[in-house]
C-alpha cells in the first residue's frame, strides 16, 4: 500500500532526528590475527603451533588505502567496537533516509513551474522545420 505524502515526511523526520542522535562513529573493521614472529627459535615456529595472537585490530580505508591500528588496551578496543557499531547504524539510517526522500520525490505533484520566457520559448520551438 502507498504512503501518503505527510507520513513520508513523517518518517524522513523521524530519521533525521534519529541521524543527530548517534554518537561518535567511524568506519571499518574489527578483526584478529595470528602469525609468526621472525624469530626462528621463538615458540610460535614449534609445529603444530598456532603463532603468537590473536591480536584485534581496526582495519579501514584512508584515500584508497587499508590502514590497520593495534589496540594499546582492552578499553581501546571495546571503544572502537562502540564506533565501529555506531558507524553501521549510521549506515542504515542514511539509506533507509535516502529511500525515503526517493518515495518522496516519486510521490510529490509535478508543479508548473516554468516562467513566462521558458512557456514562450517551448511554443516558438514546437513549430514544424522547413524542408529545403
Amino acid at each position: 500500500m502507498p504512503q501518503s505524502l505527510h507520513d513520508l515526511e513523517s518518517r524522513r523526520a523521524e530519521l533525521a532526528a534519529e541521524i543527530s542522535q548517534l554518537g561518535d562513529l567511524r568506519p571499518g573493521s574489527i578483526t584478529t590475527t595470528t602469525g609468526r614472529c621472525g624469530n626462528p627459535n621463538c615458540h610460535c615456529h614449534q609445529p603444530d603451533h598456532g603463532g603468537h595472537g590473536p591480536n584485534v585490530r581496526l582495519t579501514h580505508k584512508v584515500n584508497g588505502k587499508t590502514v590497520t591500528e593495534s589496540f594499546p588496551s582492552a578499553a581501546a578496543q571495546r571503544k572502537a567496537e562502540r564506533e565501529v557499531a555506531e558507524f553501521r547504524r549510521y549506515r542504515e539510517l542514511s539509506r533507509a533516509f535516502v529511500e525515503t526522500n526517493e518515495k518522496i520525490c516519486r510521490a510529490r505533484p509535478v508543479e508548473d513551474t516554468l516562467s513566462v520566457q521558458e512557456k514562450k520559448r517551448l511554443k516558438r520551438s514546437s513549430g514544424r522545420s522547413v524542408k529545403k
